[in-house]
């Protein structure tokens, strides 16, 4: 996907919570939500953060999916059976980006799609694909580099995913991957209007549960001076963009988790320094819940044996 990206993205990443992570990664989420708009087109990489998801938030935010999916008749979706953190998972493309307004009123897609957009900004993604054995690493805010060496090893372990139910988001024009952009469907659908969907009882009740999953983050960031980090999504205006925008999402419902999420690492070594136009805020890394086991370089270790003498 060279040369589709605006900015200097070469191969970028996104790091979110899970269980938005694989759900995206999975093509069950097919929207991905942010406070911002969709920087890049074309490939972008999906890691998953450290913090380790528990049973209730996966419990409604599967349901929630099950939900929406049922309104297009989909019911039978199988989700991951685990759902890794601290690893580089897969990647989707990202198509175009709109407002929520805009896509719940687009009558060119799937009514449960429609019901995804519950964020300011939208992303639209296609072509999930999940990698194989996913990649132990650290992540970082916002949209940034994966590091070339990650990328070589990771391209070449790709595994396209069969999404429950396919979505194709049709460009206003194919010659410009950057046509389905916020106000772009005004000029090109002027017929849209706002879904009108009677919401049964457990639907009602799944939108609410996303929303109290994705919330559990912003909670985090009533107290704290500074909110630069992650987002989530899966909500009306921000269900939790956790992925619904998880870390930077899930859709986006807490756009931002607190930097109490993020801690600094003592050392410019822990630093990636292949982070393009990011500020210092942006290149904060994760917090890594599990200290990495110390690895000794094979040339060290032998020469070492061989010095060795009786005592």
């Amino acid at each position: 996907m060279k040369g589709r990206n605006h900015g200097n993205f070469t191969n970028p990443c996104l790091t979110m919570h899970q269980p938005w992570a694989s759900l995206l990664v999975y093509g069950i989420k097919r929207i991905e939500g942010r406070s911002w708009p969709a920087p890049i087109r074309g490939r972008l990489w999906i890691h998953a953060a450290s913090k380790v998801p528990d049973e209730a938030t996966i419990k409604a935010m599967e349901e929630f999916y099950r939900e929406i999916y049922a309104v297009d008749g989909v019911t039978d979706l199988k989700f991951p059976e685990h759902y890794p953190i601290s690893r580089l998972i897969g990647c989707v493309d990202v198509v175009g980006c709109l407002r929520g307004e805009e896509v719940a009123a687009w009558d060119k897609i799937p009514e449960g799609v429609r019901l995804e957009a519950q964020t300011d900004f939208c992303w639209l993604c296609e072509r999930p694909q999940r990698l194989i054995v996913p990649f132990e690493m650290r992540g970082y805010q916002r949209v940034y580099n994966l590091e070339k060496k990650i990328y070589d090893a990771a391209v070449r372990g790709l595994s396209a995913v069969e999404s429950p139910f396919p979505v194709k988001f049709p460009l206003p024009d194919s010659r410009d991957p950057f046509s389905l952009k916020p106000g772009s469907l005004a000029l090109h659908y002027p017929e849209s209007k706002a879904m009108e969907l009677d919401t049964s009882s457990s639907l009602s009740a799944a939108i609410a549960g996303a929303r109290a999953a994705a919330t559990q983050f912003s909670k985090k960031n009533q107290n704290t001076p500074s909110n630069q980090g992650i987002s989530y999504s899966v909500g009306a205006s921000q269900i939790a963009n956790s992925s619904l925008e998880v870390v930077e999402t899930t859709s986006s419902i807490s756009d931002e988790i607190s930097v109490s999420e993020t801690s600094f690492l003592k050392g410019k070594e822990h630093m990636q320094p292949s982070l393009i136009n990011q500020s210092s805020h942006d290149r904060q890394p994760f917090r890594t819940e599990q200290r990495p086991r110390p690895v000794v370089d094979s040339k060290i270790f032998a020469a070492a044996v061989r010095g060795l003498k009786p005592s």
